[in-house]
């Protein structure tokens, strides 16, 4: 077997895995899944489910394993190579799985699978998947069901293309500094600027529009041109606002075309609009209901967001002689502002959060509450620094991570949680293959051999994708379309994740997860005091800014009139929820990739939405705390067992009740960010 994407024995051959693989495992396994459906759909094959899987759905997860590497290692390692090679294959693979979604003989087959021999989550993965099929076009005819097969096709297309745009426009730009106009910037930040300049041959400072380069300059940089120029170039990345020939990357086109497929589908489909077909599989009963919970939600934190507007502006006038505050002295004044308030500054903490120890501390309350074991592993990986662990409880394996934490070029901005392979009691061999997840971030490299130091926004980005990893590895469920994350309603899917997030502010997690870089002391409590007055410091701004995107995404995909340019109705939005409004320039829409090429179209909402879920959860812990101040670890077991272990077999919302007794509340929210 020389071809790495064809090897299913074990974990993927990463390291061995080249561009020129790609065509020809595609080929056969598209071939031997094409086969298979044949064989499923075949007049004398049974209505069986266990038949039916072990026939169609053990090729179709060959295929969607190896497909799934491809799509990692265009996201992670992007060369023009991959690239060529991904887009090649990525029609044809697009095109069988429509057809497989919208194929009325398979259709037919499952509706006439007998419910009453199945399990719970058999019966849970049969209605999942008879709901996809009427979602996936399976009951249109002739020119209808041709059409709703090229618009998903298209719909593919397009989205790869505004990644690769995203991508390209941040790759793109790069400025360098001088030492007056880096003034302000933390020495970490510095060193990496320089050592890149160095490395281009050049003088000063890169400085660039990835994140761990962009944000401390508009946190910290005192010269304000630099802020205006490198603010200019993030804002309107992939837009026919940037400068030069950037302008090529210009997204505006493709979100046009997306946003008119997406309303022509809905229609196929039998519904109103993009937004209604959505939220089909999700917890949320309408759009109606989703907007009238964001402007509810709108009106309780604007008065906070408005209150903090007004201190940032108080405070740039008396203390730094700024009358008129900009997009780009926002960051700057709000990082003065804090220093000024709570007599610390986020750069004095991050010295305390070496990743390494921040690693470990991670683990140590996973293994706590979890009753789990975390352990180095070894595996093939695609870059020198990703990690490899696995996932233990009484010595059996439960399942294994990979970790990639830093951000490089070719790599995908953002964070997130992506599964290798799933639970599933496979019904070929009848083992039982344990989840294989990835988690992904984009955190600054250490430089000159000292250990990368994280902000705290940072740790508490990777205890989020952690919890989306626990999620996937701890779940109990055998049924691979149902275990872990899968099945799970996407506006409930990120309770787990954002549920973890609360740790990153209790004292008792946080102090063994801290060693100063230089003295190796750990965080004094004075210090972590500060922090905690400081947690819902401009909470009302952050608020509403996430109601905006929410909002945004929402009426775009419902009352926003097709063929209509979407500036407009950003900027409306912007006046009813925001209040602070950006520059006549600014295009953030262009990089909105969670929506045009992530998954969350008429679904940003769900962050908003799981927050609920995952406050009032974490109200549980808060409730049952120890005399020690720790988390209580029978309260940990039922979370586990009814959360996070339960995966996507049931209802959200019956999860949710199991583990803490009725439906959710708003009121732990809203004190959590200091707005009850």
């Amino acid at each position: 077997m020389t071809n790495p994407l064809l090897d299913f024995s074990d974990l993927p051959r990463f390291d061995q895995i080249r561009p020129e693989h790609v065509a020809p495992a595609i080929d056969q396994l598209l071939a031997e899944a094409e086969a298979a459906l044949e064989a499923a759909v075949s007049p004398d094959s049974p209505a069986d489910w266990t038949w039916l899987s072990r026939t169609l759905d053990v090729p179709g997860e060959r295929l969607g394993r190896a497909w799934s590497v491809v799509s990692h290692l265009n996201a992670v390692m992007d060369t023009p190579e991959l690239r060529a090679a991904y887009n090649a294959a990525l029609p044809r693979v697009t095109e069988f799985w429509t057809r497989l979604g919208s194929d009325e003989r398979l259709y037919a087959r499952y509706k006439a699978i007998d419910p009453a021999p199945l399990d719970a989550a058999q019966r849970r993965a049969r209605d999942n998947a008879l709901r996809d099929f009427v979602l996936g076009g399976a009951e249109l005819q002739g020119a209808a069901k041709q059409r709703y097969a090229a618009i998903q096709e298209r719909l593919a297309e397009l989205s790869q293309k505004f990644s690769e745009n995203a991508l390209d426009a941040t790759d793109a730009y790069a400025c360098y500094a001088s030492e007056a106009e880096v003034e302000g910037l933390p020495p970490d930040v510095l060193a990496t600027a320089r050592a890149a300049a160095q490395a281009d041959g050049q003088s000063g400072y890169k400085l660039t529009l990835k994140l761990p380069s962009y944000l401390p300059v508009m946190q910290f940089a005192h010269d304000r041109a630099l802020r205006q120029r490198l603010y200019r170039a993030y804002v309107t990345r992939a837009s026919d606002q940037a400068e030069g020939d950037a302008t090529r990357f210009d997204n505006a086109p493709l979100i046009r075309e997306i946003l008119a497929l997406r309303h022509e589908e809905a229609q196929l489909l039998g519904y109103a609009s993009y937004g209604d077909v959505s939220l089909v599989p999700k917890m949320a009963e309408s759009p109606r209901q989703v907007i009238d919970f964001l402007r509810q939600l709108a009106a309780k934190a604007r008065p906070y967001a408005e209150r903090d507007v007004a201190d940032l502006r108080a405070f740039a006038r008396e203390r730094l002689d700024l009358a008129d505050p900009q997009s780009w002295d926002w960051p700057y004044l709000g990082e003065r502002l804090k220093e000024a308030r709570y007599a610390f500054s986020e750069q004095e903490v991050k010295q305390y959060f070496q990743a390494p120890k921040v690693l470990a501390g991670l683990f140590k309350i996973v293994e706590t509450l979890f009753e789990v074991a975390i352990r180095r592993d070894a595996a093939p990986v695609w870059h020198p620094s990703v990690e490899f662990y696995r996932i233990e409880r009484d010595g059996q394996l439960l399942g294994q991570f990979y970790l990639d934490p830093g951000a490089r070029t070719g790599k995908r901005g953002g964070a997130w949680m992506d599964d290798v392979r799933a639970r599933w009691l496979r019904p070929d061999n009848g083992r039982l293959q344990t989840p294989v997840a990835q988690l992904v971030c984009n955190f600054a490299e250490g430089v000159h051999g000292a250990p990368p130091l994280l902000t705290h926004d940072d740790v508490i980005t990777l205890f989020h994708e952690f919890g989306h990893g626990l999620h996937h590895l701890l779940t109990q469920v055998n049924e691979r379309d149902v275990s872990g994350i899968s099945g799970v309603e996407w506006d409930a899917v990120e309770l787990p994740s954002q549920f973890m997030e609360n740790f990153c502010w209790e004292w008792e997690v946080l102090r063994h997860m801290t060693a100063h870089v230089d003295s190796g002391e750990p965080l004094p409590r004075e210090l972590f005091d500060k922090m905690i007055a400081a947690r819902n410091y401009q909470a009302g701004l952050q608020t509403v800014r996430q109601i905006e995107f929410a909002l945004f995404d929402m009426l775009l995909h419902t009352e926003h009139a097709s063929g209509q340019d979407f500036q407009p109705l950003l900027d409306a939005v912007r006046r009813e929820v925001a209040v602070l409004q950006p520059p006549p320039f600014a295009r953030t829409a262009q990089t909105f990739s969670h929506i045009f090429a992530g998954g969350y179209a008429a679904g940003y909402y769900s962050y908003k939405w799981a927050e609920v879920l995952s406050a009032d959860a974490y109200a549980a812990f808060e409730e049952s705390v120890t005399p020690e101040g720790l988390p209580s670890v029978e309260t940990g077991r039922k979370y586990r067992r009814e959360i996070l272990e339960a995966g996507g077999s049931r209802p959200a919302m019956e999860s949710f009740k199991a583990f803490r007794g009725r439906e959710p509340s708003l009121d732990a929210l809203l004190r959590h960010q200091g707005m009850a």
